[in-house]
């Protein structure tokens, strides 16, 4: 964010190039990123639907928040460029599926998670009043769910007794970029949760789903990832786990089950992680993106192409670096 309010300054003063233009010329971006988000981007304005949300029979509030996020790590004001009208229908849909009371944001905190976080990055950058009170019961319910659960995570609903890595993951995350975005998030809530990693820890490294036992690509990329955004890489969890993801067999095997699940996380991860791990990551990410996108600019999943192409587009996001929670 500081970066793009940089740019922006720097464009009213010089009165010269667009700020995205101008902040792409001066880095180095791979010469295909830009062809494969934009026709990426391109999909998901045209099958966004008249509420604002995305999926047709598979539509809810995490698919929503995943596109609103794809759209927003592009860089472009969220006000008045391009991509503003569908920013701001899949927020309307997001806070209209938001219980005004209690603060949840769907039918599962996989949902409230993924929508939590769309709100937390938008707070701030999209003009809406609606968007600060919304992102304030959206964490308070995530924070009253954890201190009810004796695992100090997150399951499947708020009232949950158990919790697992994956769900654990998306409100992990909405939880840091709501802090970042300024509410108050108490550190107990992150200490707790790293301990329900750390008991969810394989010795040989990875995670996990609900103890020490069946890790798999998305649950190691999760779990490197929470350790990292939480500052603590000097962690024997930390270090086991990256081992875990850049295994040298890893992204084939490790996309076996939920690819673009998993290449939402371990973009994050690595990127957050090992800086050398995650250029050769990402090098050989997009080159697989560019040769498996779809003529219309989509991806396909088990969860449908809506969901497909917002966490293909996202796992490319960190080669733009606009989004906060992808700052390092």
């Amino acid at each position: 964010m500081v970066r793009r309010l940089a740019v922006i300054l720097l464009l009213a003063t010089a009165g010269q190039a667009p700020a995205q233009e101008l902040f792409m010329n001066s880095t180095n971006l791979p010469p295909e990123l830009e062809g494969v988000y934009l026709k990426g981007l391109a999909y998901l304005v045209k099958t966004q639907e008249k509420d604002g949300g995305w999926g047709g029979n598979q539509k809810q509030p995490a698919i929503a928040g995943l596109a609103i996020l794809a759209m927003l790590a592009h860089g472009d004001d969220p006000n008045s460029g391009p991509y503003a009208p569908a920013i701001k229908r899949g927020l309307g849909y997001l806070l209209k599926n938001q219980d005004s009371r209690t603060g949840y944001l769907g039918m599962s905190m996989y949902n409230h998670g993924f929508a939590t976080l769309a709100l937390a990055e938008a707070y701030g950058a999209v003009q809406d009043d609606r968007l600060g009170p919304a992102l304030e019961k959206a964490v308070a319910l995530s924070l009253s769910s954890q201190a009810r659960n004796p695992e100090g995570a997150w399951r499947y609903g708020p009232e949950s007794r158990d919790a697992d890595t994956t769900v654990s993951g998306a409100i992990f995350v909405s939880l840091i970029a709501a802090r970042n975005a300024g509410l108050a998030v108490p550190e107990d809530a992150i200490t707790r949760a790293l301990a329900f990693y750390k008991k969810c820890a394989l010795a040989g490294g990875g995670f996990g789903y609900t103890g020490p036992d069946s890790p798999s690509g998305p649950r190691n990329a999760i779990g490197l990832l929470v350790y990292a955004l939480a500052r603590q890489k000097d962690r024997a969890e930390f270090r086991n786990a990256l081992r875990a993801v850049t295994r040298p067999e890893g992204n084939e095997m490790q996309r076996s089950s939920y690819p673009f699940y998993y290449e939402y996380y371990a973009a994050q991860a690595l990127f957050q992680s090992d800086s050398k791990a995650w250029n050769e990551w990402n090098q050989a990410n997009l080159k697989w993106l560019a040769t498996t996108q779809s003529a219309e600019g989509s991806w396909e999943s088990q969860h449908g192409p809506a969901f497909a192409t917002a966490a293909g587009l996202l796992s490319l996001a960190l080669n733009y670096r606009f989004l906060p929670i992808y700052e390092r």
